[in-house]
């Protein structure tokens, strides 16, 4: 007779002997490691008996139990908080407890300060529905010191589907999560490593030319032709040292995005000619388009910017020509979701293929790493900054290639849930006109900076607008400004060091000097965009800002 316990209808049943299991069948029942290296097929996660109690322990299984090096436990749900009814000498051996200590107490014991909370929520769940589970918990021995175990919990029923049991196997797994933590570590610090030297390489590039051309700029003040040459050149070096910061920025998910509701196959027609006449006439582009597409919330600028570091990559994979296709699709399958590691009920995925070289596995494994290239010439930060955009913008970037087989990468962006508008955009303020903004010699800016260059900078250039200007090294000295001045507007930025920045800084002057406007400036997304809520409307310069911009602005919040 099979036993009435409760199990799925595809699971398979074994007899044995009186007692009757369920294979686990390939089935992983949590998130924790298993040592037989695979899911497993044919070891059982639920059992039924037909005799309880401990009474014959004079048999071989049980002779197995104690032998075993694997500590094993047994609890009894029937009784008040499901204590221990038996444990085998390996978990006291583990623990560091006497069978006194043990016996009768809810496993909770081995509990302690760092044991992660939601796992054991995990264990309750299952437990509370009469199911099996295996996880990884930080667990303590009685002297106090703690160990990782690799835990598994299997439900036990009689012949009428009672629960009867929960056996619990465990395994002291401590050095492999102390040797991943350290490899994981020893990536992050090889990437770190890669990320200065690859850094300090180009910036010293583009701080030679700047520095150069402005050299010969000052010895050439005589001749205003190659001093405007000179001075462009250096401009130019700077433009270039920018997109490089943006770059790492994105990469590290610190990029100050504006996100908005986007139909990403209308950007992507939008662009597509721009995105062919790049590629060049050796490559096709094809366009694979999936009508009535769902909208996204993200900063399109930037998913341009991502889409075409991808296609540059796919073209450099094609060095005597090929076919490039970007295809969208709609993502709402559950179980496909489950498969890319997603959470939510929808998604929008953008598709780039190529026909190219394709990549080892050992190269795609390093692929979005910073400065990490095989193309000899180029920065390597294109595939970096994709995976930092699609992160940053809640989604998800995958990589699949072959050797020979060409490249396909994906970016899985979250549908939005709801419209959105993005941030309101306004008109501009009247344009300056020959360098100089009308009617702003009564106005007075306090500039607020920790570094003094930049702040001098600003309040150099508004002064030559004929705005009268104040300066302030942080939001501390900018406030004992305040008490001793009167100003039309603040200008801060975000990031200062000490106790106040410049959010902070904005949202005081926005409640003790109502009429003073602000003005904020930072290259950083989170701080950019929280903003305070004494001050919903803030207007944020990402930087480096154009100082013309910074005109039409100051001018704009002081009329």
């Amino acid at each position: 007779m099979v036993s009435a316990f409760p199990r799925d209808d595809d699971d398979e049943i074994v007899l044995a002997n009186g007692s009757v299991g369920v294979k686990a069948g390939s089935e992983l029942e949590g998130s924790a490691y298993n040592p037989m290296g695979n899911p497993g097929v044919e070891h059982w996660k639920a059992s039924s008996i037909s005799q309880s109690g401990f009474a014959a322990q004079d048999n071989i299984f049980f002779a197995a139990v104690e032998m075993t090096r694997m500590p094993m436990v047994v609890t009894d749900p029937r009784q008040p908080d499901n204590p221990i009814v038996f444990t085998n000498g390996a978990f006291l051996d583990l623990t560091g407890y006497s069978p006194d200590e043990v016996l009768g107490r809810n496993c909770r014991f081995l509990q302690g300060r760092d044991t992660d909370r939601a796992t054991v929520e995990e264990v309750r769940t299952a437990l509370a529905q009469h199911k099996a589970v295996a996880v990884d918990l930080l667990n303590y021995r009685k002297d106090g010191s703690s160990f990782w175990n690799g835990l598994f919990i299997g439900p036990v029923f009689d012949k009428d589907g009672a629960l009867l049991y929960f056996f619990a196997s465990q395994l002291d797994i401590t050095t492999r999560r102390v040797n991943e933590i350290t490899l994981t570590q020893a990536q992050k610090m090889e990437a770190i490593g890669q990320l200065t030297a690859g850094l300090a390489h180009d910036f010293n590039n583009l701080l030679q030319v700047a520095i150069g051309n402005q050299e010969i700029a000052l010895r050439s003040l005589a001749n205003p032709d190659l001093t405007g040459k000179m001075l462009a050149k250096s401009q130019a070096a700077l433009q270039k040292a920018t997109k490089l910061t943006q770059q790492l920025l994105a990469f590290a998910r610190k990029q100050r995005l504006e996100p908005r509701l986007v139909n990403l196959n209308n950007q992507i027609m939008a662009f597509s000619e721009i995105l062919a006449s790049t590629l060049g006439e050796q490559v096709e582009l094809r366009l694979d388009l999936r009508p009535g597409l769902p909208e996204c919330s993200l900063d399109p600028h930037q998913f341009e910017v991502a889409v075409l570091n991808a296609l540059l990559n796919a073209r450099d994979a094609m060095p005597t020509g090929g076919t490039i296709t970007i295809g969208t699709s709609v993502l709402r399958d559950k179980e496909k979701i489950g498969a890319h590691r997603l959470l939510g009920d929808q998604y929008v995925v953008v598709c780039v293929s190529d026909t190219g070289q394709g990549m080892s596995r050992d190269v795609m494994a390093r692929a979005t790493e910073p400065f990490f290239t095989t193309k000899g010439p180029g920065t390597g930060l294109g595939l970096a900054m994709v995976h930092g955009f699609v992160e940053q913008s809640h989604g998800r970037l995958e990589l699949d290639s072959e050797l020979g087989k060409g490249t396909q990468v994906r970016m899985i962006f979250p549908v939005a849930d709801q419209a959105q508008g993005g941030p309101n955009e306004q008109d501009g303020a009247q344009a300056v006109r020959d360098g100089r903004a009308e009617d702003v010699a009564a106005k007075r800016v306090l500039v607020v900076d920790d570094n003094a260059d930049v702040r001098e900078m600003a309040a150099a250039f508004l002064s030559s607008l004929g705005y009268e200007t104040v300066e302030a090294e942080s939001g501390e000295a900018a406030l004992v400004v305040l008490e001793a001045t009167t100003v039309d507007l603040v200008f801060s930025d975000v990031i200062m060091p000490g106790g106040m920045n410049g959010l902070q800084l904005i949202d005081t002057v926005r409640r003790r000097y109502p009429g003073v406007a602000t003005l904020a400036a930072t290259g950083y997304a989170e701080n950019a965009l929280e903003r305070p809520a004494s001050a919903p409307d803030l207007q944020i310069l990402p930087k480096p800002f154009k100082l013309h911009d910074l005109a039409d602005m100051v001018s704009k919040l002081t009329q």
